[in-house]
Parts: structure tokens; sequence; C-alpha cells
């Protein structure tokens, strides 16, 4: 007789399961009476969709959570956040490290599946870096923070709003603690807008770069190496993250002070200096951060357009923030710009890139624009009484876990509430892992054959 063959999850499964989980027991406790600031239970809904929004660092809320949950709740939120933001991976990693297990194959496989790295070699060395490098940045920016909220809240609550903020920023979740306004009442603030920009960026670019970066700087300090050649010796991936980020930062503030710098509803009634920095701003908060400040409802329809593409962009791969990443949207541009040049290869960097990146690039677009689709097609069917824009603004800020809305999020019905939530899910898993995960191919062998060429016309 044969033996049955025991079920065994794959990786991928694994991440998801362990966002459900987390989602499912911030869920019940953000439920709890004593989770809110009234004492009163919360709907399990408006519960539910938090622990989504806090796990999946998008920031999207349904209730104003400064406002609305105790300290108890806050504290439920933030760590989901830190947990959401860094993965469940790497934090259970981090325990079984501190409680001396040694980390098997199974598990250095699920933290290469969850990061992405290439090799199985040093990955426990890694996360250690990975979990200290981000506390080390999160608690700079809260000792930053102090500055501004302690005159403005107090010693205790002042640290408190500036860790949660802290934290928040870096991982590009978005929630904060300032009320309905976020920070639509620091707009023109200097060191508010330069500590927040800061924690955003550093935590979107992926902790790769973060060691390529500082290795290029070690070359610059101490071997004397100019900046030029110490460029030149960084990875092919960071160089793409690095520059593709400082066009899309610029280029994006730009556009948005051409085309809101005269809008009386977002921008108009700013000085020179508020206007440049509500620019940058927004271009900077739309690589998934979520982080208000200036009226998303009350900017021109091209402006919501433009939002649209730069969350669907979104930051760069192995870090804090989401989108189908800014490598990703490089090789699909460079893959076209190969077709019309009449180039054999795809190349990047003086480097020929192989088709096994192009492919799977391609897949993480076409995936994410059928998820938009289906989630924005699924909103216009239930959200009725809203305007399209504001509706597809939503899906690609919830699949994008950006967490700006043009002030819908607060109103939607059932139905439109467990949308948001399943796209923000979705949005944080990634198309790769979600089509990996609904996968019924369990042992997903990679299939070594060649077919016949075919012939057909594009």
């Amino acid at each position: 007789m044969e033996k049955k063959k025991s079920f065994e999850l794959k990786t991928t499964h694994i991440i998801a399961l362990g966002f459900v989980i987390l989602i499912f027991v911030g869920s019940i406790l953000l439920s709890l009476p004593f989770a809110a600031a009234d004492g009163q239970r919360t709907p399990y809904i408006d519960a539910l969709f938090t622990a989504t929004t806090s796990s999946c660092v998008t920031g999207l809320v349904t209730v104003v959570t400064g406002e609305h949950w105790s300290f108890f709740g806050q504290v439920v939120i933030l760590i989901m956040i830190q947990l959401g933001g860094l993965g469940v991976v790497s934090f259970t990693t981090l325990l079984l490290i501190i409680a001396g297990k040694r980390i098997q194959l199974k598990q250095r496989m699920l933290i290469q599946e969850a990061y992405g790295f290439d090799t199985l070699t040093g990955l426990v060395r890694m996360v250690k870096k990975m979990i200290k490098g981000s506390l080390i940045v999160e608690g700079i920016g809260a000792v930053l923070y102090t500055f501004i909220f302690i005159p403005r809240y107090g010693l205790l609550k002042g640290i408190w709003v500036s860790v949660f903020t802290s934290i928040s920023a870096f991982c590009n979740a978005g929630m904060d603690l300032m009320g309905a306004n976020s920070m639509m009442d620091y707009v023109d603030h200097p060191l508010m807008n330069l500590i927040t920009m800061g924690l955003i960026v550093i935590g979107g670019l992926g902790f790769f770069v973060w060691w390529d970066f500082l290795a290029m700087i070690r070359r610059v300090r101490k071997e004397k190496m100019s900046f030029k050649m110490s460029w030149r010796r960084m990875s092919l991936h960071s160089k793409i993250v690095l520059s593709s980020t400082f066009v899309l930062i610029t280029g994006g503030a730009v556009i948005f002070y051409a085309l809101e710098h005269n809008n009386p509803l977002t921008m108009g009634n700013l000085s020179m200096g508020g206007k440049i920095w509500a620019s940058i701003f927004q271009s900077v908060t739309l690589r998934t951060a979520g982080f208000a400040s200036i009226n998303q409802a009350g900017m021109t329809n091209a402006s919501a357009i433009l939002g649209c593409v730069m969350m669907f962009i979104g930051g760069s791969p192995g870090g804090t923030a989401g989108g189908v990443k800014t490598v990703t949207v490089m090789l699909i541009a460079f893959s076209v710009l190969a077709v019309i040049t009449g180039k054999e290869d795809v190349e990047l960097g003086h480097r020929r890139i192989g088709l096994e990146n192009v492919m799977k690039a391609l897949c993480v677009v076409l995936l994410q624009v059928v998820s938009l689709v289906l989630s924005t097609f699924a909103m216009c069917c239930f959200e009725t009484d809203l305007p399209m824009l504001q509706i597809m603004y939503e899906t690609f800020s919830a699949l994008g876990t950006v967490g700006l809305t043009m002030g819908i999020t607060e109103g939607l019905t059932l139905a439109g509430k467990i949308i948001i939530i399943a796209s923000m899910y979705c949005g944080r898993l990634g198309p790769i892992t979600m089509a990996m995960v609904m996968n019924v191919n369990s042992k997903n062998k990679k299939v070594h054959r060649k077919l016949p060429e075919g012939k057909i016309f594009v």
C-alpha cells in the first residue's frame, strides 16, 4: 500500500497565512471595548479594516486613528505596522534566534522567499542586520520628531506620537495620531517634511540598497575613492533603484507643482516655499507612504491620474513599500525600448538582462493591472453613488498599499470595505505571491520542454 502524502505548505502559503493570522488577531484585539477611546465596542468590520490596513502598511482608515482608538488600541496598531512593514517572517526568525533555536533549512528557504534573496548563505545575519538597521533609523526619526511633537502635545504624549509617526513613516504605513488633517497642518514645516520624507524614502529603497550605498560611502571615506568610481562599483540593482527613485521624486514634484500651484483647494493659498514643500511631499508620499499634506479630494483630475500612476509604481524591491516596484517598471520600459530599436536582448546599465527577469516583470505588471481592473469594477458595482475617479484613486491606493484617499473611505458600504480589505491584503503580498498561493500545483516544478515554433500576428 502506498503511503498518503502529507500536506505541506509552500513558503508562499506560510507568508500569506502569517499575514492572515496577524490580521485576525489584531482585529479581535481592536474589537475589544477598551481598544476604543470611548470604551465602546468598535464594529468588527472597522476593527478588521484597521487591522488589515495596519498589517499591510497601507493607511486607509474608516475611523480616525488618533481620535477613535485608546492607547491600548494604538499600541496594537503600531505592533501590527512594525510586524507588517518588516515582515512576519523576519520577526519569527528573530524570536527563534532569541530563544536559542537553530534556524533550519526550511526557515532559511522561507526567509529567502519572503525577501527575494538569491542565496541561502548568511540569511540569518542579513535578517539581524535588517531589523537592527530598521530600529536604528526609526529611533533616529523618533528623536527628531520630538522637537516637533513635545512642544505641541507635552512630554509623554509627544514622545508617543513621535515613536508612532517614525515607525509608521519608515514602514510606509501612512497612519498618524494627528487627527483627520494628517500632516496638512505641517504642509510648509521644513523639519517635519524632511524627517517624514527621509524615513519614507529610506524605508522604500530596500535593504539591499542600504548596504550597497553604505559600502559606497565607506569606499569614498576610507579608501579615498572618487564618488564616480565608487558609484560604478555598486550593483546594477542599486543603481536602478537610486536613479529611478530620484527621477520619480523630482519629476513628480515638478509636475505636481505645475498642476496644483494655482489650485485654491490644494496649494493655491500657500507661499512659494509651501508650494515647493507640498509638491515634493506629494511626490514622495504617493510612493506608498500615505501621509497627506494637501487635500487629496481637491486635486485636479490630471493630478489624480498622475497620483494613480505613482501609486501603481510604488517603491523598490526588498523594502517596506508596495506597488509593482521601480525596478519592474524599468525592466518593462527597457524591454519596450529593445523592441523599438531592434535589439535582441534587453540592455540596462551596460548589462544584458535575462529573459526570466523580463518575463517576471511583465507578469507582475499584468497581474497588478488585472487586480486593479477587477477591484475597480467591483467597487463600481457596489459604490454606485461615487465618482469613477475617486473609486480608481481608492483602489490604486489599496492595491499599492499607499493609504491616500479622496475622502471616501469612511463612507464606504460594507461591500466596499470588504473589497478594499481584500485589495490591501493582495497588494501587501504582491501579485506574484498571490498567484503562487493560488497555484494548485503543489510540486511547482518547472516544465522543461520546447514545442515547435508557432507564427502569430501582433
